[in-house]
């Protein structure tokens, strides 16, 4: 149980005895924000730590880009929320550059072992009487591909030496930080998880020293990732993909089953790709393309885009209703054709089409959810995670997004090294001929997505939200909040939010109940009963409904808003 779950049930019936329903309803119900916005004129950095945070402010003081920020505040993170980021993950960024007027977009995924075939998976697989790639182990984790993309990064945008912008994480790694509340809370859940799977490495003795996971306020040192860290600053990318790092990687595979060897880190590349982008009521959305699922929030703004949301009403039954059944349809459509583009022709462009969006909506009954949806039929044309954004005094701002996928990854931990290995490969399926089927030197499908959007041609919000299936659900709710209901930044992010899960999934049969759908407190009672009586199947749970962060650009004063997820540890900080 989550240790707010009892305060904020006794909050509720306290509330629920001293003013009547209806006013309860209007009192949960209406935009709010736990703070204001943050508001600064040189540079902005949101993430989910405050010192993080504030290694990445230090970056801009001393004169480095946005990119720098990012970099140095991702490696800070990985140090201090290890129970959702770090080097053994992966990486996916959208950077606007002002000098050249121009988003980029850079794909740091990694791929699965090339040494591994389709059918020694399906016979690892049998020996663990299992149909799919299970969370934790050897077989889930592909290469990380953080890293090259912290140096592809830095050697088109940064501006100061790699060393120093790796300094701050390596300093904390040594001298120690105090966990904050809230990653100590998952990171005591994450250790019990993944302590009782028995896996070989060092995953215990690094982040549970003296047997426990830290709490609250306990200083974490982690030398061994201090050690790698300065290894990148001494000898950059090839130190992990072609060194020491590697080298040390490959002798523990090859000692414990272990599939990824040295060869798999000589041959990873990041990929620089164009971001898609659709237009809703006059912003320019931008998502970066398969293999993460980033469209699909696109393509739930294109079915939206036919509803009038500013009419049905904020929070509201009609507003909630069609929000849902847009995402049902986007992952029916997310589960049949997202994929690796190198291994499948998926129909992008046709997706995110306005035309495609105009059939799909006519498929949403106003009056009752759906319980089941088929994806579509296009004809085939050629061609858990942290979120952080910064921006800078010469206007460039970055909108990069890193995992491990599940809390903490596979639980496998090379001794020396500090890190623990993604276990994003569970996400491949095994049925043979579907696009995103294992394959060795295979990208999985990814959950992880940076958003950015623009506004008549200049950059308009560099945002994020973390959290798996939810991001692209997140996405639209970010927008649908700025865009349809006028909130500011911050009251965006904290306005409660709704979560659908048991659409058609790499782990899930076919969806033919409907699924379920999660609400935070935040939706009014009235509104959580109509729901009901339109079939869908209510629930209701603390946590698993994202983590935020966003970065606006004021046009008129010239200044930038920051706003951070109230729901973490985090905050924005400007200078």
């Amino acid at each position: 149980m989550h240790p707010l779950r009892p305060v904020l049930a006794a909050l509720f019936m306290l509330l629920s005895a001293v003013v009547a329903p209806a006013q309860v309803d209007r009192i949960i119900g209406r935009p709010f924000a736990t703070r204001s916005e943050v508001i600064a004129q040189h540079g902005m950095v949101c993430t989910s730590q405050p010192l993080a945070t504030q290694v990445g402010i230090d970056i801009l003081k001393a004169g480095g880009s946005a990119v720098d920020a990012a970099i140095a505040a991702n490696a800070a993170l990985g140090l201090m929320e290890p129970v959702s980021s770090g080097p053994g993950g992966d990486l996916f960024a959208i950077v606007w550059s002002a000098k050249d007027h121009k988003l980029y977009g850079l794909n740091a995924s990694g791929r699965s072992p090339l040494g591994l075939s389709l059918e020694q998976m399906q016979a690892e697989l049998a020996k663990l009487h299992r149909p799919t790639i299970p969370p934790f182990g050897m077989l889930p984790i592909s290469v990380p591909g953080a890293v090259d993309g912290w140096f592809e990064l830095h050697a088109k945008f940064g501006k100061l030496p790699m060393a120093q912008v790796l300094a701050p994480a390596i300093r904390y790694a040594r001298e120690g930080f105090p966990v904050s509340e809230f990653i100590a809370f998952y990171w005591g859940y994450n250790v019990a998880v993944l302590r009782a799977q028995h896996l070989p490495g060092a995953f215990v003795d690094t982040y549970a020293p003296g047997g426990h996971a830290p709490q609250k306020g306990e200083i974490f040192r982690n030398p061994d990732l201090a050690h790698t860290y300065e290894l990148l600053a001494d000898g950059g990318r090839d130190a992990f993909y072609r060194g020491g790092i590697a080298d040390r990687i490959d002798a523990f595979m090859r000692a414990n089953g272990g599939w990824l060897r040295k060869a798999d880190f000589e041959h990873h590349t990041s990929t620089w790709v164009e971001p898609l982008s659709t237009n809703y009521r006059g912003v320019d959305v931008y998502e970066l393309p398969p293999n993460g699922q980033g469209i699909a929030a696109l393509q739930m703004l294109n079915i939206l885009e036919g509803f009038d949301l500013r009419k049905m009403g904020f929070l509201s039954a009609d507003t909630l209703h069609v929000m849902i059944e847009a995402k049902k349809l986007a992952f029916e459509d997310r589960a049949r054709f997202y994929a690796d583009p190198e291994f499948a022709k998926i129909p992008v462009q046709w997706l995110i089409s306005k035309e495609y969006a105009a059939q799909r909506r006519k498929l949403i009954n106003l009056a009752h959810a759906a319980k089941t949806y088929d994806a579509g039929n296009p004809a085939l044309q050629q061609g858990d995670t942290i979120y952080l954004c910064t921006a800078d005094a010469e206007g460039n701002m970055v909108s990069l997004i890193q995992s491990n996928y599940r809390g903490m990854g596979s639980g496998i931990t090379v001794p020396g090294l500090g890190f623990d290995f993604q276990d994003r490969g569970e996400m491949f399926v095994m049925e043979p001929g579907h696009p995103n089927v294992y394959a060795p030197g295979k990208r999985p499908l990814h959950t992880i997505i940076p958003a950015f959007a623009m506004k008549d041609g200049q950059p308009w919000l560099a945002f994020g939200v973390m959290g798996g299936a939810m991001q692209p659900q997140g996405h639209v709710q970010i927008l649908v909040n700025l865009i349809d209901f006028g909130l500011n930044l911050q009251e965006a992010g904290d306005a409660a939010r709704w979560q659908h899960e048991g659409s058609t999934d790499y782990d899930h049969p076919k969806m033919a109940d409907g699924g379920y759908v999660y609400l935070e407190s935040g939706i009014p009672w009235g509104v959580v009963g109509e729901l009901k009586r339109r079939e869908h199947d209510i629930r209701t749970d603390i946590g698993g409904f994202g983590g935020y962060q966003a970065i606006g650009w004021d046009a008129q004063n010239h200044t930038y808003l920051g706003a951070s997820e109230s729901r973490k540890d985090g905050c924005a900080m400007g200078w």
